[in-house]
C-alpha cells in the first residue's frame, strides 16, 4: 500500500533533501553565470554510456539543446529543416544540402565531411542505433555542402530517421577516442562543457549558435534517480525544471507547477516467447487475460494514465480509429507454473506495477517471482532473455516520430530490443510491409496491421499509456513539454 506523499515521514523528506544538497550550484563558467540565471535541471536517469550519442544518452544531448541533427520533426511528426536546409529523393538515394554558417562548439565548420563522419560512425556501430535496425545506410560527400544518403532498399522515412538524436552530427574531436565524446563537439545553442560521471553535467551558452543567441546563460544538470528527491527539488526551489515527477508526488505539489501530457509511451509486459513458461502461446494468453489494467491505472497511477487498447496510445490519435479486434490463442491453465518478472526502479511506478501483477497472475494460477533492480543493472539480462516476463515503460515513437522503428526494434526477429525474443515470420512480413509503405494514411494502416500481428502472438501485453508529469518552477519561461522527450531546454527557455 502506498503511503500518501503528504504523510511521508520526516526521515524520507530529510533523505530526499540530502540527495540534493549542493547538487544545483552553478557548475558552468563564471563568465556565463554572470549573465542572468542558469537553468537548474533535475534529470531522472544518469548517463548509461558516457553521454555517447550512439546510445539512449543521445536524448539527453537533444533535451539540453547541445547536439543537433540534419532534420527535426514538427508536432505532427513531419520532417523539417535543421542542420540540413533542404533535401530530395531519387529512389534509394536522398540528397541533403547542408546549412551554411554553422560551427561546432570547438569553432570548426559544419561541412559535408563532418556529416558523413557522424552518420558513418552511427551506421557502422555495433550495436547500431535502433533507428537503423534493419537499415543499410551509407553517406557520401558530393561537395563541401552536399551529402547523399543511400539505403539498401528504397526507404520513405530517411528524413525522419535522420531526426533521431542518435544520429546527431558532432565535430571530428568527438570521435578521437574509443567512445564518442560529445563534450564541446555539438552545434546547438548550449555547449556541453563538463560531465561529472553519473552525477552532473554543465552547459554554457554558445554565442555563435547559427539559430541565434540562447536566452539563458547555461544549464546545470543533476541526475536524481530518486523520484521523491526530484519532487522535493521542485518543492524546495532547488531545481527549475524537473523531469518525470512520480505520480505519487504529483498530487502534493503546487498544481500550477506541473504539466501532464499524454505520452507515446506504453507500459508493457513483454513475454519471453523463446523459452520458459511463456514459450507456450496458451500460457501467454492466460497471462494476458489475468491482467487487470484498469486497476493498475487507478491504483498505481492514481488515474493519471490511460488503459491500453493496443501498443499505440492516445498520443497517436489515428491509431484507435484504424484498430480492429485481434484474434488471440485460447488461454490455457497455468497449473502453478513458476515465472520470474523483471523490472527496474528508475521509474517509480514500475515496482508497484510489478507487485500488482504478481498478485493478479498468482490469482490466475501462476507462481510469480520478482526481480527488481536499477535499469543499468538489469538491461543486459532482459535483452538476453533471462526473464519469463519484463515490465517496461516503452516510448513508441521516440526515434523517428514514426512507430515502425519501435515495432521493428522490439518485435522483429533481428530487432535490437527484442525483449520477447520473438521470431515470427508473419510479424516480420507485416513489419517489412509497414516499413516500405510511403508516409500517410497507407502507412498508418500498415502500422496497425503490424501491431495486430504482434498482439495476436501475445508477445507483449500493453497495459497502459503513460502521461509525463514535468515540473517547472514559477520563474521558468518557455520550457518545452515534448511528448517525444526530445526537447526540454531550448534557446527560448530562461528563468526570470
Amino acid at each position: 500500500m502506498r503511503v500518501p506523499a503528504r504523510l511521508l515521514p520526516l526521515t524520507a523528506v530529510t533523505a530526499a533533501s540530502a540527495l540534493l544538497t549542493g547538487c544545483f550550484s552553478s557548475a558552468g563558467s563564471d563568465e556565463a553565470a554572470a549573465d542572468g540565471k542558469r537553468i537548474r535541471v533535475a534529470h531522472m536517469q544518469p548517463p548509461r554510456s558516457g553521454l555517447s550519442p550512439l546510445s539512449d544518452d543521445a536524448f539527453k544531448l537533444s533535451r539540453w539543446s547541445t547536439a543537433e541533427t540534419l532534420v527535426k520533426l514538427d508536432k505532427e511528426g513531419d520532417a523539417q529543416p535543421a542542420l540540413a536546409a533542404k533535401w530530395q529523393q531519387a529512389g534509394r538515394t536522398w540528397t541533403f544540402e547542408i546549412r551554411d554558417g554553422v560551427t561546432f562548439h570547438d569553432g570548426t565548420k559544419l561541412d559535408a565531411d563532418a556529416v558523413v563522419r557522424s552518420l558513418t560512425k552511427a551506421a557502422t556501430a555495433s550495436p547500431k542505433p535502433r533507428i537503423l535496425d534493419g537499415v543499410e545506410l551509407t553517406a557520401k560527400a558530393e561537395d563541401a555542402d552536399t551529402v547523399t544518403v543511400t539505403t539498401g532498399t528504397e526507404d520513405p522515412l530517411v528524413p525522419q530517421r535522420l531526426s533521431s538524436p542518435q544520429l546527431a552530427i558532432l565535430a571530428a574531436k568527438a570521435y578521437k577516442g574509443k567512445t564518442v565524446n560529445p563534450v564541446g563537439a555539438g552545434t546547438g545553442p548550449f555547449e556541453l562543457v563538463k560531465v561529472n560521471g553519473t552525477s552532473s553535467a554543465a552547459l554554457d551558452r554558445y554565442d555563435a549558435y547559427w539559430g541565434g543567441k540562447a536566452k539563458a546563460p547555461g544549464i546545470d544538470v543533476t541526475f536524481v534517480p530518486d523520484g521523491t528527491a526530484r519532487a522535493a527539488a521542485l518543492r524546495t526551489g532547488e531545481a527549475d525544471i524537473v523531469e518525470a515527477i512520480p505520480v505519487s508526488q504529483a498530487a502534493v505539489l503546487d498544481q500550477d507547477l506541473i504539466t501532464e501530457v499524454p505520452m507515446p509511451r506504453t507500459n508493457t509486459l513483454y513475454l519471453n516467447t523463446e523459452k520458459g513458461a511463456f514459450k507456450d502461446a496458451s500460457l501467454r494468453a492466460a497471462a494476458r487475460e489475468a491482467i487487470d489494467a484498469e486497476s493498475l491505472v487507478e491504483g498505481v497511477y492514481e488515474g493519471r494514465a490511460d488503459v491500453a487498447e493496443g501498443l499505440l496510445g492516445p498520443a497517436l490519435p489515428w491509431a484507435a480509429g484504424l484498430r480492429t479486434p485481434v484474434k488471440h490463442t485460447k488461454a490455457g491453465k497455468p497449473n502453478g507454473k513458476t515465472i520470474t518478472i523483471g523490472t527496474f526502479t528508475d521509474r517509480a511506478e514500475l515496482p508497484e506495477v510489478a507487485a500488482a501483477l504478481q498478485q493478479q497472475l498468482q490469482k490466475a494460477g501462476f507462481k510469480v517471482k520478482l526481480d527488481v533492480r536499477e535499469y543499468a543493472n538489469i538491461e543486459s539480462d532482459a535483452l538476453a532473455g533471462k526473464f519469463d516476463a519484463f515490465i517496461l515503460s516503452r516510448a513508441t515513437v521516440l526515434d523517428s516520430g514514426d512507430p515502425v522503428a519501435y515495432l521493428y526494434s522490439d518485435f522483429a526477429s533481428d530487432g535490437s530490443f527484442n525483449l520477447s525474443q520473438l521470431a515470427d515470420p508473419s510479424v516480420d512480413a507485416e513489419l517489412k510491409k509497414a516499413g516500405e509503405t510511403q508516409a500517410g494514411d497507407a502507412r498508418r494502416k500498415a502500422v496497425i496491421k503490424a501491431e495486430a500481428a504482434v498482439l495476436a502472438q501475445d508477445a507483449a501485453v500493453p497495459m497502459l499509456h503513460e502521461r509525463v508529469i514535468q515540473g517547472d518552477a514559477a520563474g521558468v519561461v518557455d520550457a518545452a513539454h515534448d511528448p517525444r522527450e526530445r526537447e526540454l531546454v531550448t534557446a527560448d527557455t530562461y528563468v526570470k
